[in-house]
């Protein structure tokens, strides 16, 4: 349950941190209130801090499994909102970029 709940909220932290730091190139809002967007960061970092919690936790204490779970759930964000909101094409180097992402996170999920 724990690796559950540290995925679910890194993934929500990850994509509330993309339109933190993206959105303000797409929606004059948020380009045009930047201390509410810095203010964001609040929530956000919570939302981070729980995510490690749990993964530690499921992980018996080690820090990596957390980071590189990190790591993964940010590629995948990432690619799926640039796509989705900018447009960005998914390029040879871009797609190779998410299967990495994805082998990185089921090698610390299934590899024990």
């Amino acid at each position: 349950m724990n690796i559950f709940k540290g995925i679910l909220y890194n993934v929500i932290a990850q994509v509330f941190t993309f339109l933190q730091l993206q959105g303000q190139l797409k929606y004059d809002f948020l380009k045009n209130n930047i201390w509410l967007v810095a203010i964001m960061g609040v929530p956000l970092s919570l939302l981070y801090i729980l995510s490690v919690r749990h993964l530690v936790a499921a992980y018996n204490g080690q820090l990596w499994p957390s980071r590189l779970i990190g790591f993964g759930t940010g590629v995948i964000i990432f690619t799926i909102m640039s796509h989705f909101m900018f447009k960005e094409p998914l390029t040879a180097k871009t797609l190779t970029c998410l299967g990495l992402g994805i082998c990185i996170i089921l090698t610390q999920i299934f590899w024990k």
